[in-house]
């Protein structure tokens, strides 16, 4: 695997990152740089990811600028202007579940670690600075799973040992990878049986309304016990994918039940807690429905108090539709004060056989891109790590993940998914400002940030069969370059 990463000494290049929470605060609207910036002398390291060769994240060209004043229309160009910015990165990272802390169990020590490192180190890996994990169990475990006693009324039963097996230990492993600090948030799937209406953790559902304030208490119970055990919890979701009913643990919220939830038992709970602090985020569902989920939380006042921002998926694929980018950036508009985070995107119907296709990757890339386009702040993949059959996953939805842990010969597997991930993960970091990017060609795809050491991380995509001649073009300055047919590039300039 390392001779697809870049030298350490290359990534110093990303200098001293600002810290997530900071960002984290950070509005999104548009600014103008109180400086002029300039092209004029710097240099442009280029890293690409290609089909049909060996390219993974590899130092591929150097470019340097000349003067260049209006482009043609002939000139394919990717314009980039430092001068005007918007939203603050948090963070970019991955889901520590069950099933990822189970496939990473039954690896080989040396595969550990190297997993570790793939992920976590800026240097000899991607840089993840952000985390999902979960409040109980999901379909990625291998049973469903809570941490009180059935009927329990008081939580006097409240534990978390299930998760001191697997999960605790891995995430605590994944945290000191980071450096010792990652950004963390927790979601849950389903309140236990005997808080919902069809008793069950599966198959939707609902909280029983005698039970909102209990539920809101096991929130609290489970972040102050993860915390206690050295995991500190950045924020929350209120429930994942609230308005789907799946064969797994699930629960439905209509946007006005999630609204009556939050504002009166779980947002003065946490404050009552003392963690009135922790980042609440509403929906955690796909872009079809984000709007209508906005304007019902965020137009109540009381209600939209307790909100940070808004969370969402990629799925509302399965209706036949593509993503649906323009949902995301009527919400940012409509909002500009609160915060967007993609909680959770992965491919599904996993197919060992296929653990090479191409498609798996640009999957990825063309979400990201379109996401921090959209105002999108922090972006979370679903699980980091899965076995050789998808999972484990006790309803058989088993999916991909960016690496592979085949527990038969201990083998970890990189899908181009994990490089594609990497390409904005590795070189925009924390505390980084977007800033506007446009191509003058619809064969590149292209998002752009500014780094706070002043590094300028250029991402230009292209998922055609055709290479695609180009210039990047900053302020009357401008580096010739090449896109490669099905090829994802950063370009660094320094």
């Amino acid at each position: 695997m390392h001779k697809f990463l870049i030298a350490a000494a290359l990534a110093s290049t990303l200098g001293t990152t600002a810290t997530a929470q900071k960002a984290s605060s950070s509005k999104s609207k548009a600014s103008s740089s109180s400086s002029s910036y300039s092209a004029v002398g710097k240099q442009v390291q280029v890293y690409t990811t290609a089909a049909n060769s060996e390219l993974r994240l590899s130092a591929t060209d150097k470019l340097s600028f000349s003067a260049q004043p209006q482009p043609l229309e002939t000139q394919p160009t990717v314009f980039v202007d430092p001068n005007h910015s918007f939203q603050t990165l948090l963070g970019i990272g991955g889901a520590l579940t069950d099933a990822a802390a189970e496939t990473f169990a039954k690896l080989p020590t040396a595969q550990q670690q190297e997993l570790l490192r793939a992920y976590y180190s800026p240097t000899q890996g991607i840089g993840y600075t952000l985390a999902r994990t979960t409040i109980h169990s999901t379909d990625f475990s291998t049973a469903p799973y809570t941490y009180v006693a059935d009927g329990d009324k008081t939580l006097q039963t409240f534990s978390v040992k299930h998760d001191e097996q697997y999960r605790i230990p891995f995430i605590k492993q994944a945290i000191a990878a980071a450096g010792g600090q990652l950004t963390m948030y927790v979601s849950p799937w389903s309140p236990p049986a005997w808080m919902k209406t069809n008793q069950s953790m599966l198959k939707g559902g609902k909280l029983l309304p005698e039970y909102r304030q209990l539920w809101a208490d096991y929130y609290v119970k489970f972040i102050k016990a993860y915390e206690r055990q050295g995991i500190p919890i950045w924020g929350l979701t209120v429930q994942n994918e609230p308005m789907a009913v799946q064969k797994w643990e699930s629960c439905i919220f209509t946007a006005e039940e999630e609204r009556d939830f939050v504002k009166g038992y779980l947002g003065p709970t946490l404050k009552k807690g003392g963690l009135g602090d922790r980042k609440l985020i509403g929906w955690d569902h796909n872009r079809d429905l984000m709007y209508q989920r906005a304007a019902t939380l965020f137009d109540d006042p009381e209600a939209s108090t307790y909100y940070w921002g808004l969370g969402y998926h990629w799925y509302e694929t399965w209706t036949g539709s593509g993503m649906q980018f323009e949902n995301l950036r009527r919400v940012h508009e409509t909002y500009p004060d609160k915060h967007l985070i993609f909680t959770e995107g992965c491919i599904e119907k996993f197919d060992f056989s296929n653990v090479n296709d191409w498609q798996l990757g640009e999957r990825y890339g063309h979400s990201i891109i379109n996401d921090f386009n959209a105002g999108t702040e922090a972006w979370t993949d679903w699980n980091i790590l899965l076995d050789q059959t998808g999972g484990p996953n006790h309803v058989g939805n088993f999916c991909y993940a960016p690496i592979i842990g085949d527990t038969r010969s201990g083998r970890l597997l990189y899908t181009n998914s994990y490089y594609y991930i990497g390409h904005f993960s590795k070189f925009i970091r924390p505390g980084a400002r977007r800033i506007a990017t446009t191509a003058s060609r619809d064969v590149l795809q292209t998002t752009a940030f500014r780094n706070p050491d002043g590094t300028v991380a250029v991402v230009v995509m292209n998922q055609t069969d055709q290479q695609q001649p180009f210039q990047l073009w900053i302020r009357g300055q401008a580096a010739p370059t090449t896109s490669r047919p099905h090829s994802i590039m950063t370009l660094l300039v320094n």
